[in-house]
């Protein structure tokens, strides 16, 4: 019967404005109003106003530096609530306190309240009723903390009603370009819309341009600015395939790294060492942001003890970021989806199987940079097969094959997605890594298939 219901909440849901499917409007304050979305938090109790909160927006990364806050948050004993967005296989994944998803009931209970006040407010949308839904529910749980990542941009976003602790913006790419603009600046400018006056920010290392943006939105509404890779200095420790470490350490205490790096670790000072399962470079530099980020929280009043962020990280769990499914053949799933995110991808594959022969399994949305990541990409593949996800926005697999074959390689096409993925799997030969990226929702879908196909993950 919760599964009906549960089902008929989500219709509900969906039958408003979903602008992560359409593409005929106007990214602008008069589409994206956020007045509206304040009343709606208004006649609902305010309730992000309960809570402490932490901001992050970003292009690539605010997902995992989310989770990583998340992690340490809830190991320094804080009831921590996490809003993520999309989802990989269920609606639920979106909205978690102490790590566990909003149970179906709850979904459909907080609905059902918040339905007449849906009603009486004009072009509501999916992402703003589902961010109202969220942040309730988090009120209700009577949560400490809430770690809130961004959905699209930051200025207009539903969530961007938040007055937090700290405001966190990640790696800085080309993504949304007709949505956010067409230069790094115009989308640097939409993700700082989030830096509130004299709530500290922190930022990834960025290009010059999008840093300097950062910089000066911060500046002028006396934001202090915490810069990783200026204030707080980073280096990758030891991996395998099962995690990595890595070293932090404030521009003070440089003089200290360096006579320690000199005496090849005989000195006494060492540099704190974190170790995180999410595997690839990419990931050492967000963990850089989250303990910078965690610093800061410090700094506002939580306490949060050196052990914590030690046993946040390492239990952190992000799915779907170069996952390891199996080793036998390889399996990796990576929710790659635009030219920046591809490039880290074949980073982390040259760094983990260095001359391993590569199957890609690609699938992407009609509306990214589809040329952009197969340029990344294909000089590391020797086998594609191309896919599609159901979603609206997928791109037809035809489309994806004649693009694939200006690059000369073979292509194949496989539909559904868990085709895509036997095919892979029948014909892989030894020593063979298969790759599943491209889009989010084609990880989701491998990740549905590997369950149904009984397959236990590493």
């Amino acid at each position: 019967m919760i599964d009906q219901r549960y089902q008929e909440a989500l219709d509900y849901l969906y039958s408003f404005i979903d602008y992560s499917v359409e593409r005929t409007y106007r990214y602008s304050a008069d589409t994206f109003d956020l007045n509206r979305v304040r009343d709606l938090f208004q006649v609902v109790g305010n309730p992000q106003d309960q809570y402490n909160s932490v901001h992050i927006a970003g292009t690539k990364g605010k997902g995992s530096v989310s989770a990583m806050i998340a992690s340490v948050l809830l190991a320094a004993g804080y009831r921590t609530g996490l809003y993520t967005s999309p989802h990989l296989q269920h609606f639920t994944e979106r909205i978690r306190v102490d790590g566990q998803e909003i149970p179906k009931s709850e979904v459909v209970r907080l609905v059902e309240i918040l339905k007449p006040h849906i009603e009486a407010i004009q072009h509501l949308t999916v992402y703003e009723i589902i961010t109202a839904l969220g942040f309730l529910h988090f009120a209700e749980q009577e949560v400490e903390c809430a770690v809130v990542e961004v959905g699209l941009g930051g200025r207009l976003d539903a969530t961007n009603v938040l007055n937090p602790l700290v405001s966190v913006i990640t790696s800085l790419s080309y993504d949304h370009m007709h949505l956010l603009g067409d230069s790094l600046s115009d989308i640097a400018r939409e993700k700082a819309g989030i830096i509130k006056p004299g709530v500290p920010v922190i930022s990834a290392p960025q290009q010059f341009e999008a840093e300097r943006v950062v910089e000066q939105v911060a500046h002028s509404i006396k934001a202090p600015l915490v810069l990783v890779g200026r204030d707080w200095l980073y280096s990758p420790g030891a991996r395998d395939l099962n995690a990595q470490s890595l070293y932090v350490w404030s521009a003070a205490e440089q003089p200290l790294m360096d006579a320690y790096v000199e005496s090849a670790g005989g000195e006494e000072w060492v540099p704190p060492r974190y170790q995180i399962p999410l595997l690839g470079h990419h990931q050492v530099v967000n963990g850089a942001v989250a303990f910078a980020a965690i610093q800061t929280i410090r700094e506002q009043g939580l306490v949060v003890n050196e052990e914590a962020i030690q046993e946040g990280f390492r239990e952190v769990s992000w799915p779907g970021r170069f996952q390891i499914l199996s080793r036998s053949p390889i399996v990796v799933v990576d929710s790659a989806h635009n030219r920046d995110s591809a490039l880290k991808l074949r980073i982390a594959l040259d760094d983990y199987f260095p001359g391993q022969p590569v199957t890609l399994i690609f699938g992407a949305s009609a509306d990214k940079d589809i040329s952009g990541m197969l340029i990344e990409l294909l000089p590391r593949v020797s086998r594609l097969i191309v896919t599609q996800a159901g979603h609206p926005r997928a791109a037809a697999p035809d489309e994806l094959a004649h693009m694939a074959h200006t690059h000369g390689l073979r292509v194949e096409v496989a539909l559904p997605v868990s085709t895509a993925l036997d095919r892979a799997m029948t014909k892989a030969r030894p020593g063979e890594v298969i790759i599943a990226a491209g889009s989010i929702f084609v990880v989701g879908e491998i990740l549905a298939a590997w369950e149904r196909l009984g397959q236990p993950k590493v």
